[in-house]
C-alpha cells in the first residue's frame, strides 16, 4: 500500500466504534460466557498457596484429637485443691511419670496425687484441671515425692479439650476459598496433604505496536517500554489466573493473526494497544475475524478506556484494551476482572468507599462517565481528593492513587467543594505519617526517600508551588514545598507566609536556559546575547513551564510581556523542559541546573531559585514534620544536596 493510502486511511478513520454504556458492554460480554471456573485439581499442600479451594472441606479429625495441658504444670483432680492458698497450701503426691508432648499417660490421676505435665501433653486418666507450675512448690525432702499447690483449680482450668478448635465433621472450609498461608496451615492441622482446587484460567497477553519495546531493551526515539505487559500479567496473577506471555507483536495484520491464533489456546486472551480508530490501530481488525458470536462491543462511553473492544469466540473471552497504561488497568478491572474472577473460582470483589472533598474544580467531557483517579490527604475537616493530574498515558498514576470518583456523563463540571464518594483500589487507607504538598525537585525525593528508609510512612502528592502553599493554608498537608518568587520584590516564599504558617528554609537550585550543546544561537553567549538571539529568530521554538509554577514566574520576567514561538506549550516540570530540548522538539527553555545536566545539555545561569517549606505552625512538632527538620539539618544530608547540585 502507497504511503497515500496509509494517509487516507488514517484520516478516514475507518474503525467506526459503536459506543455503548457500560453496563450494556458487561451484559453483552457476560451473555455469551460461561462464568465459572472450567475445572479442578488435586494439588500437594505446599503447592496450594495463593490457588482457590475447589471443594468444601469437612474435618476428618478433631483438633486437638485429646484433652492437653495448655500451660506447664501438674494434672489434678479439681476437688483436692479446693481451699488451697499460701498459708494453707494442698499437698500432693506426684506420680512417677511426666507427661511431654507426644507421650501417652501411663498413670492415672487418683484423690491426692499429680502428675507433672507440660504445656500441649495428653491429659491423663482422673485428672479434671491443671495447676500452672507457678502455683506451686515441689517438696524434695519427703518421700515419695509431693508437690504444694498454693491456689484452688477449677474444673477445666488450663485444658484444651478435643475438638474444642475443630469438630470432626465440622466444616473448616468452603468452595472459593482463596488458600493462605493461614488457610494452609489448618489443613495441615487436620491431617491433610493434598487439596482439591480449581484450575487457574491461562490468560494470555498480547502487547501490540511498533513503538513497544520489552523491558531491558535500548530505547531509541519515539519508542517507550512495555509496561502493559507486565501491569497486566500481573493483575491476572492477582486474581488467580496463570499468566502466558507471549510478548510484543508489531503492528502488522498477520503477525497479529498469528498470535491470536497461539492465545486462542489459553482460556482468555487479552491485547492491549490498537484498538482504537488511528492508522496503526490494527489489533481490532484481527479480532473482527472471529465469530461465535465474534465482537460485541467496540467503544465504551467511559473515561478513559473509550475504545474498549469486548469480544467472545465459542465461550472464550477476548479482549482489546486500550495501549495507554491508565485506560487498560481501568478497563481491566472494569470489565476482565470480574470475568476472570468467576473463572478461577473466586467470590465478587468487595469494594470500599469512603466520603471526601473534592477541594479543586473538575471538568469533565459530557456523554461519557469518567473515572478519576484521586490522591485523599487527610484534613481537620475529613478527607480532600485531589485528581491525580496525570492523563491515561501514565504508568504511574495507579501506584500514587487511593481510589477514584465516577462523574456521570451527564455532568461537565464538578465544582470544588463538591462531596463525593471515593472508591479505594485497596481494603485499607492507611494515614501517611509525614503528608507533602506542592513543587516536585529531586533533592527533595532525596529527602523524602531517607524518612521512608528510615520507616516513616510518607504521601506526596507534587500539585505545584502554588498549589501546595494552597493546600498548606487549607490544612490539607503537613509540609508544602514552594520556590515561588515574588514578582514585585524577586524575593522567594516569604510573600505566602501567614501568621499560620512557617518558612523552614531548604535549599537553593540555580536556574537557567537550558538549550542543546553546539547551538551557536546559545553556546558561550551572555544571558542578554541568548534571549535577544531566541526573540530573534523566528524558528527558534522554547517550551515554556506551567502557570502558577516558579519556574514559569522567572520566564514570564525574562521576556517582559514577549510571547516567542512555543510559549504556548506548558508541561509541569524540569524534566519535560529538558527532555524537550533534547529530543529537537523545542531549542530552549528553563529549567534548574541538576536537570540540564542530567539531559546532557547547555546551560546558562539566570537566578538562584530558593526551594523552601511552608509548615503549618501547629504541625511543626509533629514527629514526621521533626524528623523531615532533622534531616535538613544534618550536616550528611547537606552535604549530599551539594553533591547533587543544591546550594545549602
Amino acid at each position: 500500500m502507497s504511503n497515500n493510502d496509509d494517509l487516507r486511511r488514517a484520516a478516514r478513520q475507518e474503525q467506526f466504534l459503536d459506543v455503548i454504556d457500560r453496563t450494556e458492554a458487561a451484559a453483552r460480554f457476560h451473555a455469551h460466557l460461561r462464568l465459572e471456573p472450567s475445572g479442578c485439581e488435586t494439588v500437594p499442600l505446599g503447592d496450594a498457596l495463593g490457588r482457590v479451594l475447589a471443594r468444601t472441606v469437612k474435618a476428618p479429625v478433631d483438633a486437638p484429637g485429646f484433652d492437653r495441658a495448655s500451660v506447664d504444670g501438674f494434672a489434678v483432680q479439681s476437688g483436692d485443691t479446693y481451699g488451697a492458698s499460701d498459708e494453707t497450701p494442698a499437698v500432693l503426691s506426684l506420680n512417677p511419670e511426666v507427661l511431654a508432648p507426644g507421650v501417652e499417660p501411663g498413670l492415672a490421676v487418683a484423690a491426692g496425687s499429680a502428675t507433672a505435665i507440660a504445656t500441649g501433653g495428653m491429659l491423663p486418666r482422673g485428672a479434671d484441671a491443671v495447676v500452672m507450675i507457678e502455683h506451686t512448690d515441689l517438696l524434695e525432702d519427703r518421700q515419695p515425692l509431693r508437690v504444694e499447690i498454693r491456689k484452688p483449680a477449677l474444673p477445666g482450668q488450663f485444658i484444651a479439650f478435643a475438638g474444642t478448635d475443630i469438630a470432626k465433621g465440622e466444616t473448616v472450609m468452603r468452595a472459593g476459598q482463596w488458600l493462605t498461608s493461614r488457610e494452609l496451615g489448618v489443613l495441615a492441622a487436620i491431617g491433610l496433604d493434598r487439596v482439591e482446587v480449581y484450575r487457574r484460567p491461562r490468560v494470555a497477553v498480547i502487547s501490540t505496536g511498533n513503538e513497544i519495546v520489552p523491558p531491558g531493551e535500548p530505547l531509541r526515539p519515539g519508542k517507550v517500554y512495555d509496561s502493559n505487559g507486565t501491569i497486566l500479567a500481573a493483575a491476572v496473577r492477582e486474581l488467580g489466573g496463570e499468566p502466558v506471555g507471549l510478548g510484543v507483536v508489531p503492528d502488522d495484520e498477520t503477525a497479529l493473526a498469528g498470535a491470536l491464533e497461539q492465545a486462542l489456546a489459553c482460556d482468555m486472551v487479552l491485547l492491549s494497544g490498537g484498538t482504537s480508530k488511528g492508522a496503526g490501530d490494527l489489533s481490532y481488525r484481527a479480532v473482527s475475524a472471529l465469530q461465535n458470536p465474534g465482537v460485541v462491543a467496540h467503544g465504551v462511553a467511559l473515561k478513559p478506556g473509550k475504545p474498549i473492544c469486548l469480544a467472545v469466540t465459542d465461550g472464550k473471552p477476548v479482549v482489546v484494551l486500550p495501549g495507554f497504561p491508565t485506560s487498560a488497568i481501568f478497563n481491566f478491572h472494569e470489565f476482565v476482572a470480574p470475568v476472570l474472577r468467576r473463572m478461577a473460582g473466586l467470590s465478587s470483589a468487595r469494594t470500599r468507599t469512603v466520603d471526601a472533598t473534592l477541594p479543586v474544580r473538575v471538568a469533565s467531557e459530557r456523554g461519557r462517565t469518567e473515572y478519576l483517579l484521586v490522591s485523599l490527604m487527610p484534613t481537620d475537616e475529613g478527607l480532600a481528593a485531589y485528581p491525580m493530574g496525570k492523563g491515561s498515558g501514565a504508568v504511574t498514576a495507579f501506584n500514587f492513587a487511593d481510589g477514584f470518583i465516577a462523574i456521570d456523563q451527564r455532568t461537565e463540571q464538578v465544582p470544588a467543594g463538591s462531596a463525593v464518594s471515593v472508591q479505594l483500589l485497596g481494603q485499607a487507607l492507611e494515614p501517611a505519617e509525614l503528608v507533602f504538598m506542592g513543587s516536585q525537585c529531586a533533592g527533595l525525593d532525596y529527602l523524602l526517600t531517607l524518612l521512608q528508609q528510615q520507616a516513616l510512612s510518607v504521601k506526596a502528592l507534587y500539585v505545584g508551588s502554588m498549589g501546595g502553599a494552597a493546600a498548606v493554608k487549607r490544612g490539607e498537608c503537613d509540609i508544602a514545598g514552594v520556590h515561588l518568587m515574588d514578582p514585585a520584590t524577586g524575593e522567594y516564599n516569604r510573600h505566602l507566609l501567614t501568621p499560620e504558617l512557617e518558612l523552614v528554609p531548604g535549599y537553593r537550585r540555580m536556574q537557567g536556559i537550558v538549550f542543546r550543546k553546539n547551538d551557536a544561537r546559545f553556546e558561550g553567549k551572555t544571558l542578554e546575547a541568548a534571549l535577544a538571539t531566541a526573540r530573534a529568530d523566528a524558528g527558534c521554538l522554547m517550551i515554556n513551564r506551567n502557570s502558577g509554577s516558579g519556574t514559569r514566574i522567572l520566564i514570564d520576567r525574562l521576556l517582559g510581556g514577549e510571547k516567542p514561538p512555543g510559549y504556548a506549550v506548558q508541561p509541569k516540570s524540569h524534566n519535560a523542559v529538558a527532555a524537550a530540548v533534547a529530543q529537537g522538539r523545542a531549542d530552549w527553555g528553563v529549567a534548574i541546573e541538576t536537570v540540564a545536566a542530567q539531559y546532557g545539555l547547555g546551560f546558562i545561569p539566570v537566578q538562584d531559585g530558593h526551594y523552601d517549606f511552608l509548615v503549618p505552625k501547629s504541625r511543626l512538632e509533629r514527629p514526621g514534620v521533626r524528623r523531615f527538620r532533622e534531616l535538613l539539618a544534618d550536616e550528611r544530608v547537606r552535604q549530599a544536596l551539594g553533591d547533587m547540585g543544591f546550594h545549602t
